[in-house]
């Protein structure tokens, strides 16, 4: 592993001025559950890494019914799970955060760091794509918003520039009609990397029909994907087995996984279908609860 230095600003604005000053060989550390081993084996190099986790905006959590969710890129996993009142508004990010490695993994990693890291398999993006999140950027520039399905752009690649980094997640308010769910396909237990990965979000409207919805899919493309015709297909229709289904098979239209040691793009393919249907029914039962 390469010799880097070592930082640990305790403002945006210090944060910000080392990543400027040393441009692309700057790397940020918010849990360091991704970015340490990918040092150690040579995967990424770094002049400097700097740790975000001692800025107190970034390790804040605040809701409110006006604003909605605001997450600071350095809240751990574990923080959004064991909050009773964030995980029934945000059984989705709930449901995705619970499930990234074990209880060690979850208590260091992030999900702002999950959503930098930008692995086409990760837990919380497609999760963060179905809340309709925002990414609020900080840098050399000034500020601006990143919506998460536009975040990343590549395998390992995201859409941030040079001296830029994420301060928080914005997510918008949950009403009792809403519901989400995550689930993924793993061939183990537990700790594995997803073979798919679906998010689900429905919004009821006072008859019981689906008023609106979002799908995600993960592990299925080279970045995470909003299933947007799937989605929309859903609006104004009744929640059923069938509309389901339905959404379903639009969903699988727009995978195009790999085939590899987990899966091959067929088997891929087809639990995209089994894991729509499972998450929407999901997010059915939490809107209807």
């Amino acid at each position: 592993m390469k010799d880097f230095q070592y930082a640990a600003p305790t403002t945006i604005q210090a944060a910000t001025s080392l990543l400027t000053e040393h441009g692309s060989g700057a790397r940020i550390l918010a849990g360091g559950t991704d970015i340490i081993v990918q040092l150690r084996e040579g995967l990424r190099e770094a002049d400097i890494v700097v740790d975000i986790k001692k800025i107190p905006e970034l390790r804040e959590c605040q809701y409110s019914d006006e604003s909605g969710l605001c997450l600071g890129a350095a809240v751990t996993c574990c923080e959004i799970y064991e909050d009773a009142d964030l995980a029934g508004r945000y059984g989705a990010l709930a449901d995705s955060t619970h499930i990234i490695g074990g209880w060690q993994i979850q208590s260091r990693a992030s999900v702002g760091g999950n959503l930098c890291n930008a692995s086409p398999a990760a837990d919380t993006i497609p999760a963060l794509i179905v809340l309709n999140a925002e990414a609020q950027v900080t840098g050399p520039n000034g500020q601006r918003t990143i919506a998460a399905d536009a975040f990343c752009t590549g395998p390992g690649i995201n859409s941030l520039v040079d001296g830029e980094f994420v301060v928080a997640i914005q997510i918008p308010p949950q009403s009792a009609s809403m519901g989400s769910a995550y689930q993924r396909f793993i061939p183990r237990n537990e700790m594995d990397i997803a073979v798919v990965g679906v998010g689900s979000w429905i919004e009821l409207d006072a008859d019981g029909n689906i008023a609106n919805a979002r799908i995600s899919l993960g592990a299925v493309a080279a970045t995470p994907l909003f299933a947007v015709e799937a989605s929309q297909f859903l609006v104004g229709k009744e929640p059923s087995d069938d509309n389901f289904a339905e959404a379903a098979e639009l969903a699988k239209q727009i995978a195009t996984p790999i085939t590899d040691m987990r899966g091959t793009a067929h088997y891929r393919t087809h639990l995209v279908g089994v894991l729509v249907k499972r998450t929407l029914t999901t997010a059915l039962a939490r809107a209807q609860a």
